[in-house]
């Protein structure tokens, strides 16, 4: 009996807390959503394993499969589910909010076999204090407002900068800057022609980002953001850096009831920061110094509102790296090219409906490519 008044108690918490609670002058609120996935594959070269991160959402550099496991896939999943829970505070004039954020996507510690179960995982955790914000959340390079509206996990992923890190960030107006957690990403040795990556934490100078956000009359928003990182690699007999540094666009324009979101990244050693790291930031050249590559892309989505229910986004992106022509290496990554056509249907605010056309195209520095057709079917409702 005791339990079961304790679990009563608990869900009376949660739905008080889901629709907004306050305690004094801490304000609470839950949410989140639940979205469910149906995506059927056509892997050119084969499907990768049902564990494979690419057998969840679109990362670029992952299409390439085992031709024995066949080129047709289908996969369920629920992962991308999430919840949330913030606190909003205020003391004496200043605005104290703490988040922490969670889903269940990218472990391979469940499986389908029976429960499909897995293990939660932190997206974001912060505290912000008026203009000051300790923590882990999206990095300052990135403008995720500017993402377009896809099924797919992340849409458009190798034309955005995608990365959330912990940082310490200051904003005052449309300015932020920030230092955030620097992580070093290279191919080894040129002249082996190596695909292996070296993947260094040393050093301890941050990565550093400024960014200026603004809007026009007409409602558009902009952002301008650059990015200063120093490249480390200190493994067994390496001790080398070099500077790395990126300018990133984004913009979200209104056009009647419809919008245009799109984005376009450029550096010379931004690595990870771009399409979720489908190229490194340099690599190792003979005599063991880092050689920075060089990478640009971007996107551009255009949405339409059929009606006040039913849309659709037409989104293409693509991402280019120069590599070192040494580079022959079967691992090493070039270019990759995706698109995506979807219809969405919400019958009421809070659920959408939809399906979603994307196709993709990665080549590799030796000239190796692969494709992926997919079809996704998806039932969202927000909390």
């Amino acid at each position: 009996m005791r339990q079961a008044k304790m679990s009563l108690v608990a869900m009376a918490t949660m739905l008080a807390v889901s629709s907004g609670a306050q305690a004094g002058d801490t304000e609470f609120k839950f949410g989140g959503y639940v979205k469910a996935d149906v995506m059927f594959s056509d892997y050119s070269n084969g499907a990768p394993d049902s564990g494979n991160l690419s057998r969840q959402f679109y990362v670029p550099g992952t299409i390439y499969g085992d031709p024995s496991n066949g080129n047709q896939v289908v996969d369920f999943q629920a992962r991308e589910s999430r919840f949330n829970f913030k606190t909003s505070t205020n003391l004496d004039g200043h605005k104290l909010t703490g988040f922490i954020e969670l889903d269940f996507m990218t472990h391979t510690d469940g499986n389908e076999r029976v429960s499909n179960s897995y293990s939660p995982r932190i997206r974001q955790a912060f505290v912000s204090y008026d203009n000051w914000t300790v923590g882990q959340t999206w990095t300052t390079f990135q403008n995720p407002g500017a993402l377009p509206e896809n099924l797919d996990f992340v849409g458009a992923a190798e034309g955005t900068p995608f990365v959330r890190q912990t940082m310490v960030r200051y904003t005052n107006g449309g300015f932020q800057f920030a230092v955030e957690n620097p992580e070093t990403t290279v191919n080894s040795y040129v002249d082996s022609g190596s695909s292996s990556r070296i993947t260094s934490g040393s050093g301890m100078v941050p990565d550093f980002v400024a960014r200026y956000n603004f809007k026009t009359e007409g409602g558009a928003k902009f952002t301008v953001a650059g990015l200063a990182r120093q490249l480390n690699v200190e493994i067994d007999n390496l001790d080398t850096q070099e500077m790395g540094y990126g300018v990133s666009f984004t913009g979200v324009i209104p056009v009647g009831d419809d919008d245009i979101k799109l984005s376009a990244t450029a550096g010379d050693g931004l690595g990870r920061y771009m399409a979720l790291n489908y190229a490194n930031a340099g690599v190792l050249d003979a005599n063991g110094e880092i050689e920075t590559i060089s990478s640009y892309g971007g996107f551009a989505s255009y949405r339409h509102w059929w009606t006040d229910k039913w849309r659709s986004s037409f989104t293409l992106s693509g991402f280019k790296a120069d590599n070192n022509e040494a580079l022959t290496g079967g691992g090493v990554n070039k270019e990759s090219y995706s698109g995506y056509v979807n219809l969405l249907y919400s019958p009421v605010k809070p659920m959408t409906v939809g399906v979603e056309y994307m196709y993709a195209e990665n080549t590799k520095q030796n000239g190796d490519n692969g494709e992926l057709n997919r079809v996704i079917f998806s039932v969202k409702y927000v909390l």
